[in-house]
Formats: structure tokens, C-alpha cells, sequence
């Protein structure tokens, strides 16, 4: 039994495989997907709650789902609760391909006057779903940017320690152990803190790509190094080095591919620490700024006590793809890990 099929009879590895498919999907074609602009503020619409959908008519017959038109009313005084108002002579139905104003297609919304905000909205106005599924893009992407620096970086430093040996082992392992101690997540926090004001989304998104990346790939380089041990003794390497061949050029196309099982499954697994960084710094208010959407930031509406309890739908839907998207990443990462493990291979 070859790898891919044990990968596809394992259940759990399937699930998080689809639900990062979905989520990847989604986040690419984003415009399509959100009915809305991320930026895009409606008329007394702050803080609704998720739209309301009507499958009955007043008459009590069965329809085609539709909508109201809904505002923001009053604020009621002895409970802190906002009133709704609620335009029952104007029923919009809801459709899939629908255009908006600018001809725009999106995957669904309605048609007419009344705004169709599933997820609610937030305190300005702008429709939660459409943030979410363009946030996304900034979250879900960091990871796999992280990981595409971290771990070239990790693995040629250890290639290089581990076949090298000697004082250039020593210094790289010395360095790398200095930044092991290191707690993360506290040295992101102090570095995002001393970013100017005036960056981007776009170049704080960058910067922290960087900064958690180089991090992060010293705990690679030392479980790589020690692989390489073992492998440079081998006689294919041998061989490679007896022909005159370079020793960055044996490191990089013989010793390193035979760490691939070990690569895919620890990058796999790495991508999650990657969001969880973003979703922290962006939390805090150092990641990425508003109006900018990412997951992160739009939990940091948690930090308002008012919001939190009058407003829970604000805050669970990014808390819950956020646990989605770690929950897949491991679970497809310990089905990648018993695929190609040589002993279940060998069965």
C-alpha cells in the first residue's frame, strides 16, 4: 500500500485536507465569494445581528427565501441593547450569481434594497462574512509564506552544520540554540511594537513573515542537522564526493531530498504556529492595522466588554475558523506523518 492511498482511508486526514481546501478556495477567490466590499460601510447598519431570512409569506405560503431591509434603531436605555428596524414592505429575495452596483458577480446575496449580512456586521457598518472570507487571504497565506522562508533557510543551515562538522557545527549550533530560548511569541510582541506607525497592511504583513521566520528555523536546522549526520556516511554521498562533487551542490542534491518525509510533515504541522502568531500580534492591535481585514484583528472586538456580550456573532466566527484551520493543518499533518512513516509503509 503506496502512501497517497493510506492517506485517503484515514478519515481524519481527509476531513482537514477539505476543510483547508475549502478555506484556500475561498480565500483565492474572495471577490467572488463575499457578497460585500470589506470596506464597504452601510447606512445605519452598524452592529446588526446575522440577517434574518423568511421562507413564509404573511399569507403563510411557503417561498423562496427573502430578506427585509434592516437598520440600526435607538439604543434602548435600561438594557444597552440597539433597537432593530425592520422594512417589512420591502421584501428582497435571496439568489446565487447575483450582480451588485458595479456589476460585480458574487456567489449569492439579495436582490433589492435590503442588505444581506449573514454573519451581522461590525461597528462600522461593514459586513462580517465579506471581512472574514477577505481576511482570510492575510491569514491563511501567512503560513504557507512563512513556511516557504523558514524552511529553506532551516534546512540548508542544518545541511551545511551537519555535513561541515567541526567549529562551523559548533557557531551554527551555538547561534541557533541562543535564538531557541528565545520565547516567540514575546519577541514578535517587543519587535511589532517598534514598527513605525505609518506601514502598511501590506509591509507589516511582510515584516512579519520575516521576523517569525527567521525565529522560527533554528529548531529545524538542529533536527535536520542531526539527519544529515547519518545520511553524509552514506555511500550514494560518498560516491557524489569521491567525483569531485561540491559540497554545497552534494548537500543540496543528495543529502537534503532525503529529508523530504521529515519536511512535509513538520511544515504541515509548522503553518499553524504561523496564524496563531498573526491572529496574536493582529489581536493586540501590532499586526495588521483596520481597515485592513485579517482574523486576527477582527478578534480584537473581543477586548470590548460591551461588544462581547451583546454582540457574541462578532466574535466566535473568526475564533472558530481560526480552530478550524489549526485542527485541519494537525490533522492532515499526523495523516501525512503515518502515510510515509517507512515502518507502516513496509505492512
Amino acid at each position: 500500500m503506496n502512501w497517497w492511498q493510506k492517506l485517503k482511508k484515514n478519515p481524519l486526514a481527509k476531513f482537514g485536507a477539505i476543510v483547508l481546501i475549502i478555506f484556500y478556495l475561498a480565500a483565492i477567490a474572495a471577490d467572488f465569494v463575499a457578497p460585500y466590499s470589506p470596506y464597504a460601510q452601510q447606512p445605519n447598519g452598524s452592529l446588526l445581528p446575522p440577517t434574518k431570512i423568511h421562507w413564509v409569506s404573511k399569507s403563510g405560503e411557503l417561498t423562496p427565501p427573502y430578506i427585509y431591509p434592516t437598520i440600526q434603531g435607538d439604543t434602548d436605555l435600561e438594557t444597552g441593547k440597539r433597537l432593530i428596524q425592520v422594512d417589512e414592505t420591502k421584501p428582497s429575495p435571496l439568489g446565487l450569481f447575483v450582480l451588485d452596483g458595479k456589476s460585480y458577480l458574487h456567489l449569492f446575496g439579495a436582490r433589492g434594497e435590503a442588505k444581506f449580512n449573514i454573519l451581522g456586521t461590525d461597528d462600522q457598518g461593514r459586513d462580517q462574512f465579506s471581512r472574514l472570507v477577505h481576511g482570510s487571504r492575510i491569514s491563511l497565506f501567512i503560513g504557507i509564506l512563512g513556511v516557504a522562508l523558514t524552511f529553506p533557510l532551516g534546512m540548508l543551515i542544518g545541511g551545511i552544520s551537519g555535513y561541515f562538522g567541526g567549529w562551523t557545527d559548533s557557531i551554527i549550533m551555538r547561534v541557533a540554540e541562543v535564538l531557541m530560548t528565545f520565547p516567540s511569541i514575546y519577541l514578535l510582541v517587543t519587535l511589532g511594537a517598534v514598527l513605525p506607525a505609518g506601514l502598511s497592511s501590506t509591509q507589516r504583513f511582510l515584516l512579519i513573515v520575516a521576523i517569525t521566520s527567521v525565529i522560527r528555523w533554528a529548531g529545524l536546522a538542529r533536527v535536520i542537522r542531526g539527519q544529515v549526520l547519518s545520511i553524509k556516511e552514506r555511500e550514494f554521498v560518498q560516491a557524489a564526493r569521491a567525483m569531485g562533487g561540491k559540497p554545497i551542490y552534494i548537500i543540496i542534491r543528495h543529502v537534503l531530498p532525503q529529508t523530504a518525509t521529515y519536511i512535509i510533515i513538520a511544515a504541515t504541522l509548522a503553518v499553524p504556529s504561523f496564524i496563531g502568531a498573526e491572529a496574536v500580534l493582529s489581536l493586540i492591535g501590532l499586526g495588521i492595522q483596520q481597515p485592513d481585514p485579517s482574523w486576527g484583528n477582527m478578534l480584537s472586538l473581543a477586548t470590548n466588554a460591551s461588544i462581547l456580550v451583546l454582540q457574541p456573532w462578532l466574535i466566535w466566527p473568526p475564533t472558530v475558523l481560526i480552530i478550524l484551520t489549526v485542527l485541519a493543518f494537525n490533522l492532515l499533518g499526523d495523516g501525512l506523518r503515518d502515510a510515509l512513516d517507512p515502518r507502516s509503509m513496509q505492512r
